[in-house]
């Protein structure tokens, strides 16, 4: 999709509240540790609220997304902290003109949304380009459990009162990938509601493909986990977490 999330930046942070990006904020500190000026890339940062987060513990930060209006959000969202973030829009699998970085992070599986796997690939060299000797990438993605099973058990729905969707999924057309139709209905300041619908397509590849794919981009293997915790993961593992280093 050439612009993914397009009204869905809207919604969005009301729907990820329940992300632990904490976590992820312990994860690089730890990944990084020693490290006192951190630079990080934030690949498919969002509405940015990973950026912001690791912002205010120090780090210099830019933030990389594909939609505009989600880095519209995110702009303003650092504005209001008085933080110094910059914000570019970039396809992940083309990132340009970034240098010397300690770490990266594509977070929440924003990687998942490349289908082809030669852009996967492609990704994870630019990554590479951008880290120091030594640096490091962290990210997350869905399991091939997640997209083959878990997801069709939809359809799924939610209702927060001023939010509600109706999310309806099917196998897509890729091997371990997920086709998704949603509607949102989001309540207006008179009571009533407006409708918009977005189509949503996700891919992901099993653990030994990412290896592959990781180590065909130069990358060393550092450590593979599970669903937040720091266990290897099994067959009903949802979230898979690489960290890798270069």
């Amino acid at each position: 999709m050439s612009e993914a999330y397009t009204n869905f930046a809207a919604v969005y942070d009301e729907l990820m509240t329940d992300i632990p990006y904490d976590v992820y904020v312990d994860l690089i500190d730890i990944t990084l540790s020693g490290i006192e000026k951190k630079r990080i890339l934030d690949v498919g940062c969002g509405t940015g609220q990973l950026s912001i987060k690791l912002a205010k513990k120090g780090a210099d930060v830019t933030g990389i997304d594909l939609s505009a209006n989600m880095l519209k959000v995110a702009k303003e969202r650092a504005l209001e902290q008085s933080l110094t973030v910059q914000f570019k829009q970039q396809p992940m699998q083309q990132l340009d003109g970034l240098f010397e970085f300690d770490a990266a992070v594509i977070a929440i599986d924003s990687l998942n949304y490349l289908q082809r796997k030669e852009d996967v690939i492609q990704t994870f060299e630019r990554i590479h380009s951008a880290l120091k000797a030594g640096g490091k990438l962290l990210f997350d993605v869905h399991s091939i459990y997640k997209t083959d099973e878990v997801f069709m058990e939809g359809p799924f729905v939610y209702d927060s009162g001023p939010i509600a969707y109706i999310w309806q999924t099917a196998e897509g057309e890729n091997p371990h990938s997920v086709y998704s139709e949603l509607a949102f209905f989001v309540r207006n300041a008179d009571g009533s509601y407006g409708r918009f619908d977005e189509i949503h397509e996700q891919r992901t590849f099993p653990v030994y493909e990412y290896v592959e794919m990781l180590q065909q981009a130069g990358f060393s293997i550092e450590r593979i986990f599970a669903d937040w915790e720091d266990e290897a993961p099994d067959e009903e593992s949802e979230r898979i977490f690489f960290q890798v280093g270069k």
